[in-house]
């Protein structure tokens, strides 16, 4: 009969005659000296030619045990800020708040819904949303593009519009 048990070290499956019970050995994997024990689990015959697979712990063998010790800096004063703040609304805008020179395009070609040219009216929605106050300069535009559709350049309009905001 024959004696299974794991190596204390590296946790290599061996099997011994019962007779070897309680001498010393070195390991065949990890080469420590390991004491043989005297009870394990117990076989009758030889060892089967391959050994069962065994299930390894998840959590043993994920990196998850591994703990690292982080320092977070402190500071007197506030660090740098790593993501830019949104501009503010228009509505916030208009009643004072810090004015910039800001420019909004509007190509025609990018107004056509449905077959239906809308480019009047998304002109005048964004006219009435920045006011005539904040309003500096209308200038038209031409430009090309090519149109897929047709396989052909195509020469569009629209609008640069300049305003504070």
């Amino acid at each position: 009969m024959d004696i299974v048990f794991n190596c204390p070290n590296c946790d290599q499956e061996m099997a011994v005659d019962q007779s070897g019970a309680g001498s010393e050995i070195d390991c065949p994997s990890c080469g420590e000296k390991i004491t043989i024990p005297s009870s394990g689990k117990v076989t009758t015959g030889s060892l089967p030619a391959v050994a069962p697979p065994t299930t390894p712990n998840p959590i043993a063998a994920s990196a998850a045990k591994v703990q690292l010790h982080l320092k977070v800096p402190v500071r007197d004063t506030p660090g740098e800020s790593l993501i830019d703040k949104p501009k503010p609304p228009l509505e916030v805008v208009q009643k004072g708040a810090g004015k910039k020179l800001r420019i909004h395009t509007i190509r025609r070609a990018a107004c056509i819904e449905s077959g239906h040219d809308k480019f009047d009216e998304k002109v005048t929605a964004f006219l009435q949303e920045v006011t005539e106050t904040n309003l500096i300069g209308v200038h038209s535009i031409s430009y090309e593009m090519f149109d897929v559709g047709v396989q052909k350049i195509i020469t569009d309009y629209g609008v640069l519009i300049v305003y504070r905001g």
